[in-house]
């Protein structure tokens, strides 16, 4: 799964610890989640996209293989 949050979180001038914090999870987890590396949960994935101010379908795009 491919995501813009990243982008969005740069454009709001967060850094990967704040977005953690406000995310209540780890900086790892939001490095993981920028790098592909880990796709978060359902309910993860609302809370960053009410923090980046995006919706669920805008921050992430399926990888097609």
């Amino acid at each position: 799964m491919e995501n813009k949050i990243r982008d969005l979180r740069k454009a709001l001038g967060l850094s990967q610890d704040e977005l953690a914090k406000r995310c209540k999870v780890s900086r790892q987890t939001i490095n993981a989640i920028e790098n592909n590396k880990y796709d978060p949960t359902l309910a993860l994935a609302f809370h960053l996209a009410q923090v980046l101010e995006t919706t669920v379908d805008n921050l992430f795009t399926p990888s097609i293989s």
